[in-house]
């Protein structure tokens, strides 16, 4: 059975920084784009950053850019999010997701990805 689970969140101040890793299990993940998400109370849940599996060029949101870094480590079927200068509306319960990679660009369409985690809170005090 795929599975994405994600560990890392927590409560950190404003200028913080946490990482969130997703540990990837059940089948081969390769051919797939791995991508971050995050959906705050009363909000979409809106694209964050997003790197195809092989772990060429990642691509952001633009509200985290220069702040949040993608990777992956495929000898453990992990992907992480580094997320640095955090801000209140950072706020969000983040999720880890993976989709087929039809083209050289992930997709940043909620829709177009197949498997989801169950989430893991990421809180910023002011």
């Amino acid at each position: 059975q795929q599975q994405l689970l994600e560990s890392g969140g927590g409560l950190v101040q404003t200028g913080g920084s946490l990482r969130l890793s997703c540990a990837a299990s059940g089948r081969s993940f390769s051919g797939y784009a791995m991508g971050w998400f995050r959906q705050a109370p009363g909000k979409e849940r809106e694209f964050v950053a997003a790197i195809p599996w092989s772990g060429s060029r990642a691509y952001y949101a633009d509200s985290v850019k220069g702040r949040f870094t993608i990777s992956r480590d495929a000898t453990k079927n992990t992907v992480y999010l580094q997320m640095n200068s955090l801000k209140p509306e950072d706020t969000a319960i983040y999720y880890c997701a993976a989709g087929i990679l039809g083209g050289r660009v992930p997709p940043k369409a909620v829709t177009a990805y197949d498997y989801w985690g169950q989430g893991t809170q990421v809180t910023v005090s002011s």
